[in-house]
């Protein structure tokens, strides 16, 4: 986070609501899009935020046991606790300040409220969001409705003046304890966390949201899209190089020659997964005209890869992977480089598959010149 050190900053994570127009056995929140829960996605993308001190998730009571083995790991780093939430979302977001205030929190802190099936949210969003509140007392992220808003008796509205308001919002801590205060004591319920603050007469400012920030609320909203990505990228064989293939060192006479550590494998996922989020490719991500990216393991140009790709709100689906050499053998390293592969990706390991074949001795690999390899992947949204 941008904002100054000495500045905590939290975050509530409504996560206790039935999500009755979804029409599911379960609650929404607890439904899986790509392997993972929709709190666990959501709730991910603020993990990834060293800055931010501790996030409280909300649940109901029949789903605290639940959450807790969700984030069991987290809970034991103390980056997370759940607190049972209460009959209405103004309840729940309640009970998770309160935990905050007797946890420490202080009037200044910065405290981030946003929706547990909200879980495309970007890194920069909560950033910006958290840093407008810094500055003003309270901000919100908002997009311009695509739609033409009528009303039911006023007839068309003038667009250029709405908005579609988001979450994240975020306020001082003393300012949205006392907008939720006098509200809780007037027995006044608010359709979002800013117009709490409204009422007591706090200015909330508004920063430009995403409209990829979609919040879940009926089975249309997970319709995904699906995009399928492809790549491809060849290196020199040469001595003085090691071997690197899929993050694993292959015992062999010459290496691959390259910027980094030239891992031809992992280079075509990457450029298979940009292609497919139509983001570029890894010579715009990465150049090598940019020392920061001498010699550098390809294992983590990857995950900066899926970051990215994450940010604009894509799930790798699967990945299949052919490196084409005539010598060495790789099938006795296969295992290790879809490991390597899975890891970073934060995917099972069933969603990559690795291959490799010859040239029966034709061209440059056939004369072992150069390795090249082979991806292709889909990606959901």
């Amino acid at each position: 986070m941008m904002i100054e050190e000495e500045t905590k900053v939290y975050a509530v994570i409504g996560a206790a609501g039935a999500g009755k127009r979804m029409a599911s056995a379960v609650p929404k929140q607890f439904l899986q899009i790509g392997g993972k829960t929709m709190l666990e996605m959501t709730a991910d993308r603020f993990l990834a935020l060293p800055g931010i001190e501790t996030i409280v998730i909300v649940t109901g009571s029949d789903d605290l046991e639940r959450c807790r083995q969700m984030f069991t790991s987290a809970i034991a780093q103390g980056r997370v606790q759940i607190v049972a939430g209460g009959k209405e979302r103004q309840d729940s977001i309640w009970n998770g300040m309160q935990h905050l205030r007797h946890n420490g929190a202080a009037d200044d802190s910065i405290v981030l409220i946003h929706d547990g099936a909200r879980p495309y949210v970007s890194d920069a969003l909560i950033q910006k969001v958290a840093e407008k509140a810094k500055e003003t007392g309270a901000a919100i992220p908002a997009v311009a409705p695509k739609d033409t808003i009528r009303h039911r008796e006023e007839g068309t509205l003038d667009r250029s003046q709405l908005c579609c308001v988001q979450t994240p919002q975020a306020f001082r801590f003393n300012l949205i304890e006392k907008a939720y205060s006098q509200a809780m004591a007037d027995g006044f319920y608010g359709t979002d966390d800013a117009s709490l603050a409204e009422r007591v007469g706090q200015q909330v400012a508004i920063v430009e949201g995403e409209y990829t920030n979609l919040k879940i609320t009926t089975p249309e909203d997970l319709q995904m899209e699906m995009r399928i990505g492809t790549g491809y990228d060849v290196h020199r064989l040469t001595e003085d190089r090691k071997l690197v293939l899929g993050g694993v060192e292959v015992p062999y006479e010459k290496g691959l020659l390259g910027h980094s550590d030239a891992d031809v494998l992992t280079h075509a996922l990457m450029d298979a997964m940009l292609g497919a989020a139509a983001l570029g490719d890894i010579g715009q991500l990465f150049p090598d005209s940019d020392a920061a990216y001498s010699g550098i393991s390809s294992l983590r140009l990857l995950e900066k890869t899926a970051q990215v790709v994450a940010a604009a709100g894509y799930t790798l689906g699967n990945a299949d992977v052919t490196v084409v050499c005539q010598r060495p053998k790789l099938a006795p390293y296969i295992g290790q480089m879809r490991k390597n592969l899975a890891k970073t990706l934060k995917v099972p390991e069933s969603k990559i598959s690795i291959k490799a074949t010859t040239t029966e001795k034709l061209g440059f690999t056939g004369r072992g010149e150069g390795i090249a390899a082979e991806a292709v992947c889909l990606l959901t949204r």
